[in-house]
């Protein structure tokens, strides 16, 4: 495996980036193309992508550790397909709307000032999440982990406490309705 260090790739394509190497550790990915792009296979280490267009790029099989995307749009992409081995990533100013998290383990990942609208969160594992000034509506949470995740500046969330794991998570009093929205009361 062909593995490249310390990098910046700016505006190249999936397939330039298949003919660098199949693993990169601290590199950087600016105002890339991604779209559909098949990511598949390859293992990021340590990287940052900033101002790329991801939606509906494959990820399956695709190694993701301590990966941070910035001003990305990755609508429809599915993290649920990469790889389980220390699964990192964490989001600044990103388009998540439809993407699948699903029983994805995703620790103290932040999320920043992201639209995470009909996100897919089941059966994730986001303890210690910090969800900063995020849209998270009609995003999923059943059977999540949010052991001390912060909600306090996001909305729109629902987040049913008897389908989840909430204990010393941080909501706002502005979320309560969020959190009793299965008991149908009103609340003003």
């Amino acid at each position: 495996m062909q593995i490249i260090e310390d990098k910046s790739f700016t505006k190249v394509t999936v397939e330039e980036i298949r003919k660098q190497g199949a693993q990169f550790e601290n590199c950087s990915f600016i105002y890339c193309d991604l779209r559909t792009a098949h990511l598949s296979n390859l293992v990021f280490i340590d990287c940052h992508f900033k101002d790329c267009y991801m939606a509906s790029c494959s990820l399956q099989n695709t190694g993701l550790q301590n990966v941070k995307f910035t001003d990305c749009n990755l609508t429809g992409a599915d993290f649920s397909k990469t790889r389980d081995f220390l699964f990192e990533a964490h989001f600044d100013n990103c388009v998540l709307d439809n993407t699948i998290f699903y029983s994805r383990k995703n620790k103290g990942a932040k999320y920043i000032n992201c639209s995470c609208k009909e996100v897919d969160f089941t059966q994730a594992d986001l303890t210690n999440a910090v969800f900063d000034n995020c849209n998270l509506h009609r995003a999923i949470f059943d059977n999540t982990n949010l052991k001390g995740a912060d909600f306090t500046t996001s909305y729109n969330y629902i987040v049913d406490p008897d389908r989840n794991i909430v204990k010393k998570t941080k909501f706002s009093v502005h979320g309560l309705p969020g959190l009793l929205t299965r008991y149908d009361i009103v609340i003003k």
